[in-house]
Order: C-alpha cells, then sequence, then structure tokens
C-alpha cells in the first residue's frame, strides 16, 4: 500500500539518536552510528520523531509501505522494555524532563555545606531540552559551556544557584543550531535574565556568540552577563 512513513536521510543523521526516545513505536535504531527504520510496519507515519532531530535528516514521505501493524509495536516494545541489556538509545532518560524541589532534604544531600547540588531540572543538554519546558517561564537562563563546572570550583553556589541552565560545547556541536535552539527559548519564554559562562579557551568564545546572536534574533531587551572563567578555575 502506498502511505505515509518516515524517511532518514543518512547523508545528514549524524547518530546522535535524539529521535529514539521519541519514537513511542520503537521503529528507529541506531544501527552503524546511523538512525535507521528497522521495520515499516512498526512506523504510524504520524511523525513525532520530527522536530527532534537537529540535522534535519527526518521526513515524512508517501512510498509503498507495509500496513502499521500495533500488534507488531506492542511485541516490539515489549521485548525492549524486558531486554536484559537495554539498548543505548532505548528510552533515553536524558530526554525525560524532570524538575527538582528545592528542599531541605535535598540541599543536605552534599558531603560537606559548600558542596550542595543547585540543579533544579533535567536534562541540560541545549540538544536535549526542550523549548517550551516548564521551567524556563520567568526563569534565569545560566548558558554553561561545558568545561565550565569542571574547572570552576564554585560554580553551583555562585553561578548556578537560582537559575536554569543549559550546557553545551562550542568546538564539538554546530554553533548554528544552538543559536537557533536558544532563540526559540528566548522567544518562548519569559527569561529574567541571561548569563553565559564559558572558559578563556579561544573556541570558547563560540558560546557566547551563539547566545548574542539569539538574543537578537529573538527581538526581545535581554541583558547578557557574561562570565569567563580561567583555565585554572579562576574568573577572569
Amino acid at each position: 500500500m502506498i502511505r505515509k512513513i518516515v524517511h532518514i536521510d543518512e547523508e545528514k543523521c549524524n547518530g546522535c539518536g535524539l529521535c529514539i526516545p521519541n519514537c513511542a513505536e520503537g521503529a528507529i535504531k541506531i544501527i552503524d552510528g546511523k538512525a535507521k527504520l528497522v521495520s515499516d510496519k512498526l512506523c504510524d507515519g504520524l511523525g513525532a520523531c520530527l522536530g527532534h532531530c537537529p540535522q534535519g535528516a527526518i521526513t515524512i514521505i508517501e512510498r509503498e509501505a507495509e500496513e502499521f501493524d500495533e500488534q507488531a509495536v506492542h511485541a516490539a516494545t515489549h521485548r525492549t522494555q524486558h531486554h536484559s541489556v537495554p539498548h543505548p538509545f532505548g528510552g533515553c532518560p536524558g530526554s525525560r524532563m524532570r524538575m527538582f524541589e528545592d528542599t531541605e532534604e535535598q540541599n543536605d544531600e552534599g558531603p560537606e555545606p559548600g558542596q550542595k547540588s543547585q540543579l533544579r531540572q533535567w536534562p541540560v543538554q541545549l540538544m536535549l531540552v526542550p523549548v517550551n519546558a516548564p521551567y524556563f517561564k520567568n526563569a534565569d537562563l545560566l548558558i554553561t559551556a561545558d568545561c565550565v563546572p569542571f574547572a570552576y570550583a564554585d560554580y553551583h553556589a555562585d553561578l548556578l544557584k537560582g537559575k536554569k541552565v543549559v550546557v553545551g560545547c562550542p568546538k564539538l556541536d554546530d554553533i548554528h543550531y544552538y543559536s537557533e535552539k536558544l532563540t526559540e527559548i528566548i522567544k518562548n519564554n519569559d527569561l529574567k535574565s541571561i548569563t553565559v559562562a564559558y572558559m578563556e579557551v579561544p573556541c570558547c568564545m563560540g558560546i557566547v556568540m551563539a547566545a548574542e546572536r539569539a538574543i537578537a534574533a529573538s527581538g526581545k531587551d535581554i541583558p547578557l552577563n557574561k562570565v569567563q572563567i580561567s583555565i585554572d578555575g579562576h574568573k577572569i
């Protein structure tokens, strides 16, 4: 039969796996470093996975394909849930949004008073956070280059406390995608402030540029606070 079905452009796909947890039917898997449609009958063609690919590799096309089979989906997802070694991308916990209450009990979990975690949401990776996550509403946003928390010992108490955070690497990831994602976050949420924390190394300026471009593209007037950290762990 001719019907709508997912098409994955392997030339564009970088195997990040962000589409996997958004395909409830288990029709997509990472195979040999690329996302692949493992069975036509597992794909309902509705496109729930669309919009979760930073490379734009997933589209819906019409072609001859097996009819969607709900019983096959049930059998496939049942096997995945009970497999002794889960697929590394199946049901990725990194895509499950969570909010943490600021309770005294949680604050006391650190081994010492100065080492309390100030993280209040999950996920934190910029590629994974939902643009419309409720924790962004009226938030103070901290954009963090991912080496900063390792270098700056007071990151939690000094920078993260009271803020919602997104993390990324401007050297290894796509800065254009970062700019676009940040633009959508800023457009869709009434952020109170934006802080960008970055390392002193030249490549780290990319995340500052992404933040600046996003604010400009959003059309909103939000001051940007820049915090630079030296490689030996001090504010500059």
